[in-house]
Order: structure tokens, then C-alpha cells, then sequence
């Protein structure tokens, strides 16, 4: 038996004085709100309703029980309109973790656009490489770039990192152009590195053509544990680094860095959001992991194989590389007023 059912028909007869009316007001048969009833009574064992040919009329238990029972149906009415009406329109306070450099580079400058469609959902957004403990630090979901170890959590992949291998055309100038991953262990060069937060752990650039496989360590310049850091560390040249495409698609564009060896894979890292295992999911998270998906579908960075502009273009190895010149104002002449 459906007890709530059964309340609830119960209620419907209470209030309409009719089985016919109640079932016409729940869009049921007066056979089955008659049955509801009936169940109700066999499970009390009392009886609730005295009905004749004529009217029904309520017991003195059926009494007690409508009053308990009609507050209660009236408030669930309302918490389950409430409920329905946050589903159309989702509210409250999200909190989502995302690595650094994904935060400031793509999702932050595209959350106005989130905001837009969904005005009343409050973002706590926590910034950071680290590992995140969903359960523990009440986070609702992450993005990460890697593989998902913890089998809780339930992970949707949104696409990949296509790392690549750059440098500055003024470091290239100084060291010279690598056209072979092994020319990095040359002492000439210098290599910037990400170190693993625990162990302190240097991480080797990976490369890979035609089934060889090869990591480098090389000479570390810099090393470092955070991604816009590192960023910052090759666009100041200070070595050579293996990197996010999409972190470093506009300083290629405009030659501020240099692609090198793109004849070599550099190893390509899964980037995916994930949320604890839970059976019910709000509209608010809901709402926000279908933004994401459709956020990274329309980025082709993202993509396997990525189309990935090259930058200034490097000759063989110690090969010079043009470097953009800035043009400074000549200096007046004797007597020539300055510009201003």
C-alpha cells in the first residue's frame, strides 16, 4: 500500500464529502480512491469514513486522524512546490574547485555568461593545483586535468591538454633552437620544471614519435608548483617548458614563445569534472556541470589533436631566431622641441 497515496485520497473525500469528487480532483477512478480508503483502515484496523448511498460521513478516529493529517499535507504541498520551482529556476551556493591556470585563463573570464542564464546561483569557486577531498572540504564538484583515482567519485571527461614544448625567441637566441628531446640534458640548455607539491618531486618532459617514448629531465632553471607560475617563468626565458596549449595559444600567435619539436608528442592529459556519488543530484550542480561540458565542446583547444599555431618559426639548433624590435623614438635634434 502507498501510505501517502492513501492519505492524501483519504483527505481528498474528507474535504470534498464525495468519493466521486475526490477522485475527479485527484484524476483517478472512484474505484481506486474507494480502494485507498480502504487500505488506509485495514492498516489502522478503524474506520475512518462511514459512507451510504447518499453522503459519507467521518468517524471520530477518521476526525483525529484528518486533523494530524491535513497540516502535514498542506506543508508537503508546499516543499514540494518549492522544490519543483528551484528545479526551474535553480538557487543557492555551489562550491566548485578548479586547477589555477584553467580558473584564470578559461572558466573565471566565461562565469558571466553562467551568472546571465542562472542569476540566483552563488559560486564559490576554490583555485588551486592541490588534491581536493570533496566529502571533507564540502565541495560540490572539481575539474582537474588527469586521471580519476578515487572510484566515489563519479567523472565526466570534458576533453583533453594538448602539452606542448616552447621557449622564448630571446632564450632561443642565447641557447639555441633543441630540434631532439635528448638535446635538453645538453648543460647549454635549461629546463623548467613542475615539482609535486607532497614529495617535492621533479616531473620530466615526456615525448613521444613513431612508438619511442622518451623523458627528459635536463638542467632545471626554475621549478615550481603552480601553473600560472610556471607560465610566467617561460614567458620571462627563463628555460624551456612543456605546457598546456591553451595556456600558451596567444603568446604562440603572437611570437612571444616558440614551438619546438613538433615532430614530438608531448603527453596529452585527460581534463574532467567530478562529484561525490550521491543518488540525487541538485538543480544548481546539474545545471552547472551541463554549462561545462557545453563550454569546453565549443573550445577546439580542447580537442584531441588540436590545430596549435607555431609561433616565430626556429631554424636547426644554435640557429639565430628573429626577435621582434621594438622601435624606440629617435632623440631630437639640437634645438628640435620634443614631441608632447
Amino acid at each position: 500500500m502507498d501510505k501517502f497515496a492513501a492519505l492524501q485520497a483519504f483527505a481528498r473525500v474528507v474535504e470534498c464529502g464525495s468519493f466521486t469528487k475526490a477522485a475527479a480532483s485527484l484524476g483517478a477512478t472512484n474505484a481506486a480512491v474507494t480502494r485507498s480508503v480502504q487500505d488506509l483502515e485495514s492498516h489502522l484496523r478503524t474506520k475512518l469514513i462511514h459512507r451510504t448511498t447518499r453522503r459519507v460521513s467521518i468517524t471520530p478516529d477518521g476526525q483525529r486522524l484528518y486533523e494530524r493529517a491535513a497540516g502535514w499535507l498542506n506543508d508537503w504541498q508546499t516543499l514540494e512546490a518549492s522544490v519543483v520551482n528551484a528545479q526551474a529556476s535553480p538557487a543557492g551556493r555551489l562550491r566548485v574547485d578548479v586547477g589555477a591556470a584553467l580558473a584564470r585563463q578559461f572558466l573565471i573570464p566565461a562565469l558571466a555568461q553562467f551568472h546571465e542564464r542562472y542569476p540566483d546561483i552563488e559560486i564559490s569557486l576554490g583555485v588551486g593545483d592541490g588534491v581536493t577531498d570533496l566529502i571533507g572540504q564540502n565541495v560540490d564538484c572539481v575539474i582537474r586535468g588527469g586521471v580519476v583515482e578515487d572510484e566515489s567519485l563519479v567523472a565526466r571527461k570534458l576533453g583533453v591538454f594538448n602539452y606542448i614544448t616552447c621557449a622564448t625567441p630571446q632564450y632561443l637566441r642565447s641557447h639555441g633552437v633543441p630540434t631532439h628531446p635528448s638535446e635538453l640534458e645538453d648543460p647549454a640548455h635549461r629546463v623548467l620544471s613542475l615539482f609535486k607539491p607532497g614529495s617535492g618531486e621533479l616531473r620530466p618532459l615526456a615525448f613521444e614519435r613513431n612508438g619511442q617514448r622518451l623523458t627528459v629531465k635536463g638542467r632545471s632553471a626554475l621549478s615550481l608548483n603552480e601553473s600560472n607560475a610556471y607560465v610566467a617563468a617561460g614567458l620571462a626565458g627563463l628555460g624551456v617548458m612543456s605546457v598546456a596549449a591553451f595556456l600558451v595559444h596567444d603568446a604562440l600567435a603572437d611570437g612571444r614563445l616558440v614551438r619546438l619539436m613538433p615532430d614530438w608528442a608531448c603527453d596529452e592529459k585527460p581534463v574532467y569534472i567530478a562529484h561525490a556519488s550521491r543518488r540525487h543530484m541538485s538543480a544548481r550542480l546539474r545545471v552547472f556541470i551541463d554549462w561545462v561540458v557545453q563550454l569546453f565542446e565549443q573550445e577546439p583547444l580542447f580537442r584531441r589533436g588540436a590545430l596549435i599555431p607555431s609561433g616565430v618559426v626556429a631554424g636547426r639548433r644554435r640557429t639565430a631566431v628573429p626577435v621582434p624590435i621594438k622601435r624606440l623614438p629617435r632623440a631630437p635634434r639640437a634645438g628640435q622641441a620634443t614631441p608632447g
